[in-house]
């Protein structure tokens, strides 16, 4: 049986489009700085403190990373501090790619921030 917590690329992308959720992104800085998605937020796993995000936005809280690992050791954190509502995107950014959906990226080649379009 799935996790109801593990969520899919195209339920967060579906969830970004309609403002319902508040996207945060555990990676590193230099990892966030490469590639990203739209609207996340910066939050890095080595710095987390669970008790800073706010839980009254209005919007489901979601934990992405590079693969899925972070970011539900993110979400146990904030789950064990705050007793609030979360959720994370199973697969990471890695899925999120495959799965065809768009980020901001630079460009190895160019060295130039490219925009792969929006949700």
């Amino acid at each position: 049986m799935a996790d109801p917590r593990d969520l899919s690329p195209a339920t967060v992308c579906d969830g970004l489009k309609a403002s319902e959720i508040l996207l945060v992104d555990v990676r590193e800085p230099n990892e966030f700085a490469f590639e990203r998605i739209h609207g996340a937020l910066l939050l890095p796993l080595s710095t987390f403190e669970p008790k800073s995000i706010p839980t009254d936005t209005g919007r489901k809280i979601v934990f992405q990373c590079g693969s899925g690992k972070r970011s539900r050791a993110a979400l146990d954190a904030f789950l064990a501090a705050t007793g609030a509502d979360a959720a994370h995107m199973a697969g990471g950014i890695m899925k999120w790619k495959a799965d065809g959906l768009p980020c901001v990226q630079i460009n190895p080649a160019t060295g130039k921030v490219e925009d792969h379009g929006r949700y």
